[in-house]
């Protein structure tokens, strides 16, 4: 143990089986060995190397000397009456994150943290009220996943979101190499990142030679009210992220996501339906709607739209030929719906306005 507390021994959950093969080098043992532990690990969730049975046991201590397989700390967890369960895992050094479990009939779906805390403070979204955090490491963004399978022994159809704590186009690295670790298990078409829309994380997104689903916050139609709504607007705003949006390749059959948080009195309007499909015209997308989920932290004048004007403005934009769905409020009971996610244990910084101009 470090003098820091923090166990200094490679964790093995965040090595592809390549990466895995280059560590385990120096212990002179053959290639196959690293399938074998990469199999124990990732495919029977074995995380102590003594339940890896199928290797002799002095490579087992080896193994323990000079490795580790660490999952998450559950420091928390919340079950949903509607049976969505929300965790919070706590990390080697003290940091904390969220992550959502989503029972679905026959499918799961876990909403997951790509950093700890988000430097971008969107207005809507509780995790920037406590501010910025640092970037999970690999081995911190599959054990969020591991953990959560091996706890609610999750069998049958997984799909992953991007959609917890962080922004995960500023720490992609490390996303990649995630995804990475998860492909053979999980594939990336049922994986989606959801992001603001950095336009160098996009690009670079772009290059990769397999990617995941991709998903746009995009909560407004128009530069003014995107802005007031997620200060990055300011930087990357609606016409050169639009432009590099009809850039972005797509395999045959799939679809961009713009996600569109409904504030009522906002953006919510039939003029806003029809400013929102204009945007949106030519492109490969399905718009999924969001009514707000308030939160202590956030203006009591915030508040979602009546189901009818959810309703309404959903078939304008089917009018106007484009798919669009209402998300389901799940875990809202447990703050655990869209942008409640917190993971307390620092102060708050508090959002910079403390009104829109509705």
């Amino acid at each position: 143990m470090s003098a820091s507390g923090i166990d200094p021994r490679p964790n093995l959950l965040g090595l592809d089986r390549q990466e895995l093969a280059a560590a385990l080098a120096p212990l002179g043992e053959p290639a196959y060995r690293a399938r074998q532990i990469w199999d124990a690990i990732h495919l029977r969730l074995a995380l102590d190397f003594e339940a890896m049975t199928e290797l002799a046991k002095p490579l087992r201590r080896s193994l323990a000397e000079h490795f580790r397989v660490t999952l998450p700390a559950v420091a928390d967890r919340h079950l949903s009456q509607d049976g969505t369960t929300k965790f919070l895992f706590r990390l080697d050094d003290g940091a904390t994150v969220e992550a959502v479990d989503i029972p679905d009939r026959n499918r799961r779906t876990l909403c997951i943290s790509s950093q700890a805390g988000c430097a971008l403070a969107c207005r809507f979204c509780v995790t920037g009220y406590w501010g910025a955090g640092r970037d999970l490491t690999a081995a911190e963004i599959v054990g969020q996943v591991w953990a959560i399978r091996s706890l609610q022994a999750i069998e049958g159809r997984l799909n992953l979101v991007f959609m917890g704590m962080g922004e995960p186009l500023l720490n992609l690295a490390a996303v990649r190499r995630a995804l990475a670790v998860m492909a053979p298990t999980i594939s990336p078409r049922r994986i989606t990142l959801s992001t603001v829309g950095l336009l160098p994380g996009l690009e670079e997104l772009g290059r990769w030679p397999e990617r995941p689903n991709l998903a746009i916050s995009l909560h407004a139609p128009d530069d003014r009210r995107r802005s007031e709504l997620m200060p990055v607007n300011r930087t990357h705003p609606l016409p050169e992220l639009m432009t590099a949006l009809r850039r972005y390749p797509l395999e045959p059959r799939r679809r961009l996501t713009f996600e569109y948080l409904l504030i009522a009195g906002f953006n919510d309007a039939d003029r806003d339906a029809d400013q929102l499909a204009a945007l949106l015209r030519g492109l490969p997308a399905k718009v999924n709607l969001i009514p707000l989920n308030p939160d202590p932290v956030l203006p009591h004048a915030w508040q979602p739209p009546a189901p009818e004007r959810v309703d309404a403005f959903r078939a304008r934009l089917e009018r106007h030929g484009l798919t669009a769905t209402v998300r389901r409020r799940r875990g809202d009971d447990v703050a655990a719906a869209c942008g409640q996610l917190r993971a307390f244990g620092r102060e708050p910084r508090g959002f910079r306005r403390s009104q829109l101009s509705l």
